[in-house]
């Protein structure tokens, strides 16, 4: 599993369409994307990765109200065990008239070769 995944299976739980790097359908009234912003091998043995320490960046986009979407999605990763570093307010786009608001998470993996 990695981080970008499991994101979009939790905010798709709540309802929320989802994407990353950019939403390609026509946007809907509320909707987030998911920007990778590192993936970062924090310990090592043996010269080998243990463990692959992810960040995202969860950009919440809303018409109306944004406060019960980010509640919503900030009680949600909690209960998963996914560690919020940083929330910000971004402000209201005057040119798209949507609410901007991001959310910044990390989570560490062990690390599993893919092939």
């Amino acid at each position: 599993m990695n981080l970008l995944s499991e994101l979009d299976t939790i905010i798709s739980s709540l309802g929320i369409p989802v994407e990353s790097g950019v939403f390609s359908e026509k946007a809907p009234d509320t909707y987030a994307v998911l920007i990778s912003l590192n993936d970062v091998f924090e310990a090592y043995a043996d010269d080998r990765p243990e463990f692959d320490n992810q960040g995202v960046r969860i950009s919440l986009y809303s018409k109306n109200e944004y406060i019960k979407p980010k509640n919503r999605i900030i009680k949600a990763l909690l209960n998963a065990g996914i560690t919020i570093t940083g929330r910000v307010y971004l402000g209201f786009e005057n040119d798209t008239e949507y609410f901007h608001y991001s959310i910044d998470v990390e989570k560490i993996y062990e690390f599993e070769m893919e092939e």
